[in-house]
């Protein structure tokens, strides 16, 4: 129907409302407008779907971060993802303790920094078991000494590099470390109403729990937004990761060693002529030393070929390959 009636459609209608087919109260709701609240202080930027996605992605950190410091601490390590969720960058600043240990990294060839973040009490529980301690941090929240922030700035490193390798099935980023902070006021990469994607994670290692927070804005992200979609991301690990599996069972068969036998012959004796057998004496076997020998693999016969001698070593020269069909050789 257009905007516009003519006057049949007028007339129509009248009708109608005159002997009950329509009631005004139907024309009233279907011509409302609906109206979706939207709250401007915060703007909902990412969807459900994007938020799950950076979920599956940091779920990957997760593992491969665990792995890494579990070789390093010699301990027990476990890092899940808590939660994922949108909030803004001054709800995430004033959220974090003083002081805390904060990395300022690049996420090139995006636009824009994000911000790994570590609980103290994990933090110094990395360092007390790298310098030769038990890793149990109970100590007062404290400002890290130089021997301390070298020893950080080299785990938060290494999460960077980790971090690029967790992001690549989305984009090829190559996140640095920019620079080292604790406190939390001195870091205003964006806006304070600007949206960020938080990605917190509960980490235990050994009898020490605390967070790791990874805050992205959504400048940064931005630019592949599409990218951020769950079936894309599965799509793409899927085929890699089967491209990879393939890989390394090609590569495990190929080191996997194999028992091989060569069968000169066969001869039947009985106990007795087995134990009178001595140095120099003859056994007679079943085929003509032309009829060349047997290689077989584990029980099956594969090859036939000619023994001879390779570099002052008994060797055998492969001429035949038998390939099995339907239970015989040929």
């Amino acid at each position: 129907m257009s905007d516009i009636l003519s006057q049949n459609e007028i007339d129509a209608l009248l009708a109608a409302l005159s002997t009950g087919e329509v009631k005004a109260e139907e024309i009233k709701k279907e011509s409302e407008k609906k109206v979706k609240p939207y709250d401007f202080k915060r703007p909902n930027k990412f969807s459900k779907e994007q938020l799950n996605t950076l979920s599956m992605i940091h779920e990957n950190f997760a593992r491969l971060l665990t792995t890494y410091l579990s070789a390093q601490l010699r301990t027990f390590v476990q890092i899940n993802v808590f939660f994922v969720e949108q909030m803004t960058y001054n709800e995430f600043i004033s959220s974090l303790p003083n002081p805390s240990l904060i990395s300022v990294v690049d996420f090139s060839p995006l636009k824009g920094a994000a911000i790994m973040e570590i609980n103290p009490s994990i933090a110094f529980s990395i360092i007390d078991r790298l310098l030769g301690g038990p890793g149990d941090y109970s100590g007062k929240l404290r400002e890290p000494t130089e021997i301390e922030t070298t020893i950080i700035e080299k785990i938060f490193t290494k999460m960077t590099s980790i971090l690029n390798e967790a992001w690549k099935d989305i984009e090829n980023i190559q996140t640095k470390m920019e620079k080292l902070e604790t406190n939390s006021q001195f870091v205003q990469l964006v806006s304070p109403n600007e949206a960020v994607a938080l990605i917190t994670f509960n980490a235990k290692i050994g009898k020490t729990e605390g967070m790791i927070n990874i805050c992205i804005p959504h400048i940064v992200l931005e630019p592949i937004m599409p990218k951020l979609s769950t079936r894309i991301w599965l799509a793409t690990t899927g085929q890699e990761q089967s491209s990879s599996a393939k890989e390394v069972i090609i590569d495990k068969v190929h080191d996997t060693k194999i028992q091989l036998r060569v069968e000169l012959g066969r001869a039947s004796i009985t106990i007795g002529e087995f134990l009178g057998l001595s140095v120099g004496d003859v056994i007679r076997l079943n085929r003509d030393i032309k009829d060349g020998v047997d290689v077989r693999i584990r029980d099956k016969l594969k090859f036939s070929g000619s023994v001879g001698i390779h570099r002052n070593k008994m060797a055998v020269k492969v001429q035949k390959i038998y390939y099995e069909k339907e239970g015989s050789y040929e």
